[in-house]
């Protein structure tokens, strides 16, 4: 399916040629993993503000996937920032 789009494309260890397989990956700079964890941050606020204004609205399942969104973004950029 290549060249549709549908793809898998390179898999995590998948150095490309030269690289040996223990070889690690090179860490992202600490800028950037201080910036994609603040995009995360502004994201965690927004599945917030979705969560409890769907709890006080009285829809649940909405609250639910709003509180599902902060734990799942705020766990990917906690790892982004420490993992890198």
């Amino acid at each position: 399916m290549s060249g549709y789009g549908g793809g898998y494309g390179r898999r995590p260890d998948d150095r490309g040629p030269g690289r040996e397989a223990s070889e690690p990956a090179e860490r992202r700079p600490l800028v950037e993993r201080i910036g994609l964890a603040a995009i995360a941050a502004v994201l965690v606020a927004l599945f917030a503000f979705v969560a409890v204004a769907s709890w006080i609205s009285g829809e649940a399942f909405l609250a639910f996937m709003g509180a599902l969104g902060v734990g799942m973004t705020g766990w990917a950029g906690l790892r982004t920032l420490f993992r890198g």
